[in-house]
């Protein structure tokens, strides 16, 4: 499993409520959540991000409420992969369960910059930033995590 595509920068202690703002709750719909991410720390989110764009972050992304909505809308977007730093721990765990690759890598994820050109390689953990030519080594996921975010999420996965 690979990703492909340009930056979307963020610091630190990026919450939930930033990433899915509390008044978009009420709707399951993944593209109306989709529709809101990231508009209160930046509104022109969703008007730049393409299909297949990775989101970089530094330490303690996805902090806050445990909401699921977050790794949703984040997926729903069109984001590919999350690097940072660290991650909240819920954050982390409903990212996998949702289907989201998420890496931790604190070097990438204090050097890559907004606007940057990345690839991941899932298997290895290997990011490359094609704009500086620099790569990072993050801790690949176990194959049973590789299978659960392949398959698009923990109930896909065990689905016959």
């Amino acid at each position: 499993m690979n990703a492909h595509g340009i930056v979307h920068k963020y610091g630190d202690n990026v919450d939930t409520d930033v990433i899915i703002p509390a008044r978009y709750l009420n709707t399951s719909s993944h593209e109306e959540l989709a529709a809101h991410c990231m508009e209160d720390i930046d509104k022109e989110f969703t008007s730049r991000v393409k299909p297949g764009d990775i989101l970089v972050a530094n330490k303690n992304f996805g902090c806050g409420s445990s909401r699921e909505h977050a790794p949703i809308a984040i997926k729903a977007s069109g984001i590919s992969c999350v690097i940072a730093s660290t991650f909240a721990r819920i954050f982390y765990r409903n990212a996998i369960n949702i289907g989201l690759p998420i890496l931790e890598c604190d070097e990438a994820a204090k050097e890559i910059q907004n606007g940057d050109e990345v690839e991941v390689d899932f298997d290895t953990g290997l990011i490359r930033d094609l704009t500086t030519g620099k790569s990072y080594q993050a801790q690949p996921f176990p194959e049973f995590i590789q299978n659960i975010i392949r398959k698009g999420g923990l109930l896909s996965s065990i689905q016959p």
